[in-house]
């Protein structure tokens, strides 16, 4: 169709000529309404965004001379930001003669792994860089959700302990009441006077 045939046909139906593919020949055009073309495909590329995860890289800092109680609390901190999905570079920081012990930091490092190993693994093995040694850690979905139901199994195991406790404890106060008032009968119909 001639190019002024086909913007008069498109006037006539209030659309728009739209070249769709301009390196073919003859050029390929279509009659779409335009501005809603434009709105639906900002739309999608919004939606796509959305789902898009954006991952951040968190850093924790530990010392190789660290007390129980500061790695307790970083360690906490660690397996916080792997619960949320982020991932943690590890960074053991070396001064002065530290730098001749580098197992004090890997030692330091291997606990890290192993205290969050239930919300995260070792993406990058702890190296040497500098007066630092670093290790990155990300989350583990399936380690999550296996620790979630063990946590959840444990909890029912826990509960039903409490049940059956407390059905024992009712078993026995009946007894205990049931002993008592046969106890009871027993003394007062020997304390009666017989006739």
């Amino acid at each position: 169709m001639p190019v002024p045939e086909a913007l008069s046909t498109a006037r006539s139906m209030e659309l728009d000529l739209v070249e769709v593919a301009a390196g073919a020949n003859p050029p390929v055009c279509r009659i779409m309404n335009f501005t809603k073309f434009k709105y639906e495909a900002q739309q999608r590329a919004k939606e796509s965004r959305k789902k898009a995860t954006n991952i951040v890289v968190k850093e924790m800092k530990y010392r190789p001379k660290i007390g129980e109680g500061d790695f307790n609390t970083k360690t906490k901190k660690v397996e916080q930001f792997l619960g949320e999905g982020s991932k943690v570079k590890v960074t053991i920081m070396f001064r002065g003669r530290e730098m001749q012990h580098p197992e004090l930091g890997r030692r330091i490092l291997d606990r890290v792994a192993e205290a969050v190993a239930h919300v995260g693994r070792v993406e990058v093995m702890p190296k040497q860089d500098g007066r630092n040694m670093t290790m990155v850690l990300g989350p583990d979905k399936k380690a999550q959700a296996a620790h979630a139901k063990a946590q959840e199994q444990s909890e029912g195991d826990a509960v039903e302990s409490a049940d059956t406790t407390a059905t024992d404890i009712t078993t026995a106060t009946d007894t205990d009441t049931a002993t008592e008032a046969g106890t009871t009968e027993a003394t007062e119909s020997s304390a009666s006077p017989t006739n």
